[in-house]
């Protein structure tokens, strides 16, 4: 099983135990995050470190600017001194990121469709539809299509051979094993062909095949349809009524990418939030480059989301994400205000000893 077989399996799992796959994809979310926490709060703590080397950092790159082999040199001396990882905010991200394509791919999976795709959450009508896609009907005898649509069949397929009926019959690569004869014609006939050898089956039986059933997706509409393929001579062939369908705008997915939107200014404002309490300590350069992060960033995404077709269940993984980044950057600044305020106490009071400690020798000399 590969990883986005893996990622629906799971998916099937949580389903079972809360009820819908739209709290499945919410119960695996708050449970990637969660063993991101300790991730997470390194970089947070990374980031407020960062932002009290800086002053340094740059004293040390206008030092040895003429000679930037010393430079670098100098900085990973600063860097282990300090035991700062100037790679550790990142860490969190690259890891987030699989993740998030093993969640894409497995939504737009034919797997996934055929079992839970046109399950509905909240106020969501489907979870693997995106902003404009197309609506086809399902399992009616009739494909919905357009010029361009890519089809590919199921993993198995119902045999039929003259003596007994094979159920779950492996097709092999199905990626490719399914062909389009001619030119796709909406409201024409569409002429499909697979050859024999795509069955995992042995010699003996594949020469007593008469039909097969096999469930065929439309990658571009999602729509699936239980197709009879007949033999002939070594293909199974068959011919499908179809009609033009054309996109249809989604409102609900643009209210999830204006949700996610909206969670994703709020993280990064409270960064910024932070941030800004520890002006003196930055660099004018890097900060100017944050505030232009955090301003354009969300619209940069939000613009890219628009433009790539993403799922419905994905846009649930990023805002629940978002909302629990959030919960995070509270509560883990408000560790780090507390442990700065120890620090400070104890350090007052170190202080406060060591006069004591002064006072009492000079009344000893007394």
């Amino acid at each position: 099983m590969d990883f986005v077989g893996l990622t629906i399996e799971i998916l099937k799992i949580l389903a079972s135990f809360v009820g819908s796959y739209g709290l499945a994809i919410v119960v695996l979310t708050l449970i990637v995050r969660a063993a991101l926490w300790p991730l997470n709060a390194s970089q947070q703590r990374s980031m407020k470190m960062m932002q009290k080397l800086q002053p340094k950092l740059k004293a040390i790159q206008d030092r040895y600017k003429s000679n930037p082999q010393v430079m670098q040199q100098k900085m990973m001396e600063f860097y282990k001194e300090h035991k700062f990882n100037p790679m550790g905010g990142c860490l969190p991200l690259l890891i987030q990121m699989p993740i998030f394509i093993l969640l894409y791919s497995a939504l737009m999976n034919p797997a996934f469709i055929q079992v839970a795709g046109n399950s509905k959450f909240l106020f969501i009508d489907r979870l693997d539809t995106t902003l404009r896609a197309s609506a086809g009907i399902s399992n009616d005898g009739v494909m919905g299509t357009s010029k361009y649509d890519t089809f590919i069949p199921g993993k198995v397929a119902k045999v039929y051979l003259p003596d007994e009926v094979l159920d779950n019959v492996k097709i092999t690569k199905p990626k490719t094993a399914l062909e389009v004869q001619g030119e796709i014609k909406p409201g024409e006939n569409l002429d499909l062909k697979m050859s024999l050898d795509h069955l995992d089956l042995k010699f003996s039986q594949l020469e007593k095949i008469e039909k097969a059933e096999i469930t065929i997706t439309d990658i571009n509409t999602k729509e699936m349809e239980k197709i009879t393929f007949n033999r002939k001579d070594g293909l199974l062939i068959a011919s499908v009524p179809t009609v033009e369908i054309k996109k249809e705008f989604h409102w609900d997915i643009l209210a999830l990418i204006v949700i996610f939107g909206i969670t994703m200014w709020l993280s990064q404002k409270l960064i910024m939030s932070q941030t800004n309490k520890n002006k003196a300590d930055m660099d004018p350069t890097q900060e100017a480059i944050q505030k232009s992060m955090s301003t354009f960033m969300p619209v940069m995404i939000i613009g890219t989301f628009v433009i790539v077709p993403i799922p419905a269940g994905v846009f649930i993984y990023l805002i629940v994400s978002n909302v629990v980044q959030v919960i995070q950057t509270l509560v883990i600044n408000k560790q780090l205000e507390m442990e700065e305020a120890a620090k400070k106490v104890s350090a007052s009071d170190g202080s406060k000893v060591i006069e004591a400690e002064i006072v009492d020798d000079k009344n000893n000399k007394k």
